[in-house]
This record gives C-alpha cells, sequence and structure tokens, in this order.
C-alpha cells in the first residue's frame, strides 16, 4: 500500500467509533492515527491511545501463525501448524460435537473487540445456518437498554452535537475524558461560546470529574435516589413543564405524588452527597433549559441498573427540556440507521426454537448449570471472536476452570496470545481493522462509515470474514455471504436498506443518518406504543424478569451489600488507557497505567493499617485477588476501586479482578454487573 494518509474508522468498543486519517511512512508502516478534521462530531480528535496505534499494529507479540496447543490447557505452550490444517481440526471439531450431542452444543461465541459490522457480526450467519447455540448478548449494554427502552421506548435521541448549544451538559455514569473523549470536544465548545456547566457524576473522582464545573460523588448503584430527589425538588420548586407533560408524558400525576416523598434528605441517606448539593443541582437542571444528559453505561452495571437509567430518562421529561436546541438526553443513537442487517447475520437463516445462551453467564453455562442450558446439551466446542472471556466475563474463575475442561474444544480467533487463548486448543491469526474492510454505525454520532483496507494483513492473519467464509465452507454452511466479499455483502446491506450503495460511501466516506430536529427531540411522539414518555414503565413488555421492579422511578435497593463480613463495595471501571482487555499490550498503555491496584479512601486505609503500596487482599465468597492500595481521597468511604481491565499475568496470583464480579443477570432482560460487588480487604 502507498505512504501518505489513509482514511478509515477506528473499530474499537466505543460510543465514538471516530472516523480517523492514518499517517504512513514510504514503508506503509503506520506513524500516527488522527481524527478526522471534517468530520461533524469526531472533529480532528481521537483518545491517544487510537492515536498511537502505531505500537498495536506493529507490535512484535502479535500472533503471526495458526498455532495448536501442546500442554495443558491455560499453560499456552503451543506448535505452529499451517491454515489448512487448523481450519481442519476447528471443522473436525464442530462437526464430531454436532454429532455426538447436537448442534446446540456448539456455541459461537463473540462481542465487540471490533465493531465493525461484518468482521463482527458475521459469526452469526454460521451460526445460525448450522444450528448451533444462539447468543444473548448482554456483557456491554442490556441494562441500559432496558432501562432507556422503559421510558423513552427508542434509541435515539439528542444530537450530539447539539451539546455545543447546551447551557448545561450532564455526563451521567461515563468519565467521558476517558472513553468518549469527543463528548469534550462539543463541552468545550458550549463552555466557550455559552459558559455552558459541565457536570459528572460518578463514584470517583475520574478525569471528567476533575475537569467538570460540579462533581456528584454518589455511591454505587444509587443513582436512582439521586434522580428521585432531583424530581421532587423540580416539582416542588416549579420547574416541571406540565404543558410538556400533558402533551408528552403518561403517568405525571403519579409521578408528583410518588417523589413528594423522595425529598433530598432522603436521597441523601443513600447517596452519600449531603441535602444541599442535590437541591443545589436540582435548581441548576430545573432552571437551565438546554440541558443535556450524556447517558453513560457505568450506573447501569448493577443489579438495579435498569431502575437507575429509567429513572435518570425521567429528568429531561419532567422539564420540558426536549423542546430545545441543545437540550434533552443521549443514551444510543444505534437506531436511526434502520439497517437491514439479514445478510450479515443470516436472519433468514434463524430458527427462534434454538436456544439462547447468555454470554454475561458464560461461566455457569460452561459449569453445566441447567438453569441456562435448560434441556439442551452441556457446551463441548467454543469458537471465539472478538473478545477474552477469561478475563472480561463476570465470575471469571469459574470462567476459566470451565475453559479448562479437557472435554471442551476452544478455538481462539486473535490478534495476541490473551488470556482466553492460552486455553484454545486451536489459535487463529485474526487481522486489524487497518487490514480489512468493513462497515461502521455508531452509538455516539448518526454517521455511517465505511472502513476500507488500507494496508495488507500482518504474517499469516486473517480477517474474521475470510476465516469464517473457510471454516464455513468445511463444515458444508450455504448461504450467500459466504460467497461473497466484504465489499459485496456491505452494498447490498446498504440497498437493501434504501440506502446509497457502496460506491457512494467510499466517495463521500461517511454517511449522515441523523434524523430531524423533531424526531430527534421526539417531538412527533416517543418511541413506546402510545407515542408518550412512561413514567410508569410497562416492565413486562421491556424483559422476561420484572417481577418486583419498581412501578415508577426509585432506588431499587437489589444491589449486592456490604456487611459485617464483605464491609466495601468493589467497583471495576475502564482504565483510560486500556479499552475493556485491548489496549493493555501495548508499551506506553502499559506505562502509564503502572500496575493493577485497589484505590482506597485514605480514612479506610488508616483504620484497616493500611499505607501506600501495602500489599492488600480482596475477596469474597468468589474469590480473591492480590492488589497494592493506593491511597484516593476522590472516591467514597466504603467504596474500592480496581480499574482495569489488566491481564490476569499483571496479577500476583495470576488471575484477574472480574473473579469477584457476580454473573447475575440483572433485571429485567439480563446484563453483567460489574460495579455491584460486595467484598472484605485484608492484608495480603
Amino acid at each position: 500500500m502507498a505512504d501518505g494518509v489513509a482514511y478509515s474508522v477506528c473499530p474499537h468498543d466505543c460510543p465514538s467509533v471516530c472516523a480517523v486519517e492514518v499517517d504512513r511512512d514510504e514503508d506503509g508502516r503506520v506513524r500516527r492515527i488522527h481524527g478526522a478534521r471534517s468530520h461533524g462530531y469526531t472533529a480532528g480528535v481521537v483518545c491517544a491511545k487510537v492515536a498511537r496505534y502505531a505500537e498495536r499494529i506493529h507490535h512484535p507479540d502479535r500472533l503471526t501463525r495458526p498455532l495448536r496447543r501442546v500442554g495443558a490447557k491455560g499453560e499456552g505452550r503451543f506448535e505452529p501448524i499451517g491454515w489448512d490444517d487448523a481450519l481442519d481440526a476447528v471443522a473436525e471439531a464442530l462437526a464430531s460435537t454436532a454429532v455426538r450431542h447436537g448442534a446446540e452444543a456448539v456455541w459461537p461465541y463473540f462481542y465487540a473487540g471490533t465493531m465493525g459490522l461484518v468482521q463482527r457480526d458475521g459469526i452469526d450467519r454460521l451460526r445460525h445456518v448450522m444450528g448451533y447455540s444462539r447468543q444473548k448478548s448482554t456483557i456491554c449494554t442490556t441494562l441500559c437498554d432496558s432501562g432507556w427502552l422503559a421510558g423513552v421506548g427508542a434509541f435515539w435521541g439528542t444530537d450530539s452535537r447539539e451539546m455545543a448549544d447546551s447551557d448545561l451538559i450532564v455526563a451521567w455514569g461515563s468519565n467521558v475524558v476517558g472513553t468518549q473523549v469527543n463528548v469534550m470536544t462539543h463541552v468545550t465548545r458550549a463552555r466557550r461560546s455559552r459558559g455552558a456547566k459541565l457536570v459528572v457524576i460518578d463514584p470517583c473522582r475520574n478525569t471528567s470529574a476533575e475537569v467538570a464545573d460540579i462533581h456528584l460523588m454518589v455511591r454505587p448503584g444509587t443513582d436512582g435516589a439521586l434522580a428521585c430527589a432531583v424530581m421532587h425538588v423540580l416539582f416542588r420548586e416549579g420547574f416541571a413543564d406540565r404543558a410538556y407533560l400533558a402533551a408528552y408524558a403518561d403517568g405525571a400525576e403519579a409521578l408528583e405524588a410518588h417523589v413528594a416523598e423522595r425529598t433530598p434528605a432522603w436521597a441523601a441517606a443513600i447517596t452519600g452527597l449531603d441535602e444541599a448539593t442535590i437541591i443545589d443541582f436540582a435548581r441548576l437542571y430545573g432552571r437551565t433549559k438546554r440541558s443535556y444528559i450524556r447517558v453513560g453505561y457505568g450506573f447501569s452495571r448493577s443489579r438495579n441498573g435498569a431502575v437507575n437509567v429509567h429513572a435518570v430518562s425521567c429528568l429531561p421529561a419532567v422539564t420540558g427540556a426536549w423542546r430545545h436546541r441543545g437540550g434533552g438526553a443521549l443514551y444510543s443513537a444505534r437506531s436511526v440507521y434502520q439497517l437491514d442487517r439479514t445478510l450479515i447475520h443470516g436472519l433468514d437463516a434463524v430458527d427462534r426454537r434454538t436456544r439462547r445462551l447468555d454470554m454475561s453467564r458464560i461461566g455457569p453455562v460452561l459449569a453445566g448449570d441447567r438453569r441456562d442450558l435448560g434441556e439442551g446439551p452441556p457446551v463441548h466446542a467454543l469458537f471465539i471472536q472478538n473478545t477474552n472471556p477469561a478475563t472480561v466475563a463476570p465470575e471469571a474463575g469459574l470462567v476459566r476452570c470451565s475453559l479448562a475442561r479437557e472435554d471442551l474444544f476452544v478455538c481462539v480467533h486473535e490478534q495476541f496470545m490473551t488470556d482466553t487463548a492460552r486455553f484454545a486448543d486451536i489459535v487463529l491469526p485474526a487481522t486489524m481493522f487497518l487490514e480489512h474492510d468493513d462497515l461502521y454505525q455508531s452509538g455516539g454520532h448518526t454517521h455511517l462509515q465505511w472502513g476500507p483496507k488500507v494496508m495488507e494483513p500482518y504474517a499469516e492473519s486473517r480477517s474474521n470474514h475470510d476465516a469464517l467464509c473457510a471454516l464455513a465452507q468445511r463444515l458444508g454452511a450455504k448461504h450467500p455471504g459466504f460467497a461473497m466479499s466484504v465489499r459485496a455483502i456491505v452494498d447490498a446491506t446498504l440497498l437493501a436498506s434504501g440506502l446509497p450503495g457502496l460506491a457512494v460511501l467510499e466517495q463521500v466516506r461517511w454517511y449522515d443518518c441523523a434524523p430531524d430536529f423533531a424526531t430527534a427531540h421526539f417531538l412527533g411522539g416517543f418511541g413506546t406504543p402510545d407515542g408518550r414518555f412512561h413514567f410508569r414503565p410497562d416492565w413486562s413488555r421491556v424483559g422476561p424478569d420484572h417481577a418486583g421492579l419498581p412501578a415508577l422511578p426509585d432506588y431499587h435497593p437489589t444491589v449486592e451489600r456490604a456487611d459485617d463480613e464483605h464491609p466495601f463495595r468493589l467497583i471495576t471501571p475502564p482504565a483510560r488507557q486500556f479499552l475493556n482487555s485491548t489496549f493493555s499490550e501495548t508499551p506506553t498503555s502499559r506505562q502509564r497505567e503502572g500496575r493493577p491496584s485497589a484505590a482506597i479512601h485514605p480514612d479506610d486505609a488508616t483504620a484497616l493499617g493500611f499505607a501506600e503500596g501495602t500489599r492488600v487482599r480482596l475477596g469474597n465468597r468468589r474469590g480473591s485477588v492480590v492488589v497494592p492500595a493506593r491511597l484516593e481521597p476522590g472516591q467514597p468511604r466504603g467504596v474500592v476501586v480496581v480499574e482495569g481491565i489488566w491481564p490476569a499475568t499483571d496479577f500476583e496470583e495470576g488471575l484477574p479482578v472480574n473473579i469477584l464480579v457476580g454473573a447475575d443477570a440483572g433485571p429485567p432482560n439480563g446484563g453483567a454487573v460489574f460495579h455491584d460487588s460486595a467484598v472484605w480487604i485484608r492484608a495480603a
């Protein structure tokens, strides 16, 4: 490939999905990556870890050729083999598993290591054609989805670019500086042009809180209480837009009566904030018509997460902020694209009777839990792309024990020798985003983007699509998508969706699918069946596990509570220099993050006899990990924070922090509860 600037799209699991410009040297090697300046949302900015992507794509530890296990599972001893031999072995294992135990004993397992639609989701086509177990993809967004849908009913909202026209921006449960830095571009514009205020609501003083005008440091899992107390003040002090409520909302009278008892004093006792702080924030929000809430994922990742998100989504409906430019809220814009996914996913081959296994419960699934397996067979074969469950999944100790089963065949298609790959029988080397074609959509903005291949694959690595097509041929899986190039699939998908074809998208680089102002602000009605915002949601429409969920916004005390045996609450937010377990292999990211540690409030540390750097053991009934203590005043007392996600090998005893996280499915529709664990702490 020629030198100079090439154009692509960042593929990583982040709402920003940045349009990028790739600076290459005369040998075609990446020098640096920049945000595309002419893209309305990216606006010339990318995070530091992507900017230095040369460290990752040219990393000497990338997998170069297929490998076959020769040591014990998890030991990481392999020998090189050819692609044909590797694919033959995988196909034989999947086919023989299906013959012996039934097709549902095979579980293709994936997530968002790439956000490209063809390379990420093509694995579903193989799954559906072959009748393998389906996947309920709950590990990231499901709890937030459930809470948002309960009231709003559709996945869109106020355009991200309207933040530049806001007078108040609330980053609720999202460290935007670290995880979607482009938000700060639009916050900065609003600050400069309008004197806008930034409020960050988060249990710890992260990088976003450090640059905020106001930081509300709530206890984990208590956001619903704060939202209810804010609504109490909004109604009591006349900030509620009653005309808007009459026209656009359902259940407003019941809500007002309900939150009359949810006072700031009540919420202060739950959230750890003082009463005056809650009142001041409520008044600021109430008097600011152009108020914009950027709803993050963090506060949804607890057992009461969906209820918390629904409570927060009520705020712009109470004030009528949706009426105003720069007002309202956004969780995800993913429904604006209206893509026909039939070809990509093989939806024309789905048998809805095939069981669906919850990916967040991979530990219990592989351990044979009948609550997950139903009447079907145990899982005896895994084909894994784009995820690293041995590190990132809840109850990781059970996951790792189960991956070590001798009767479980595991194939991992990866870029590096991850914790999960070390448990594999066959490891296949995978391309990175600049080495293959793909189509991208975003949750944080409204542009459909084309990411072309701009350099040759590293060593013997192959794209997900190419590996799946070769495997399908060996398995006898028949579907048009397996005989098509990525370009052909993308072109057909665009045209089937009523959009311009690939030739147009290549020319313009991105296609804006943003709805008009009235649609984006729900001025023609919300996405619910009656077109009204629902303060009193029908949780039964959102998910099956709805019994006991509150009828109106509330604090739902179903979290894993601290007690005498486990007096601390553990949260595991992302480190700024990592992205899930991606970038934990790059030198600069590792250098800047240092090592895994447990952030503890100094007063808690003093009570326990800890000093900075003391080796401490965190544990609960699921296991324990050893890390150094880091004294951090910027978090509530009784809370310990371990940022990640670090590989297991970076922990003293070779076990990742997610061994402490439960695999409980958050109601009403599942979802991982990464920030909802109770632990004890003692000197190691």
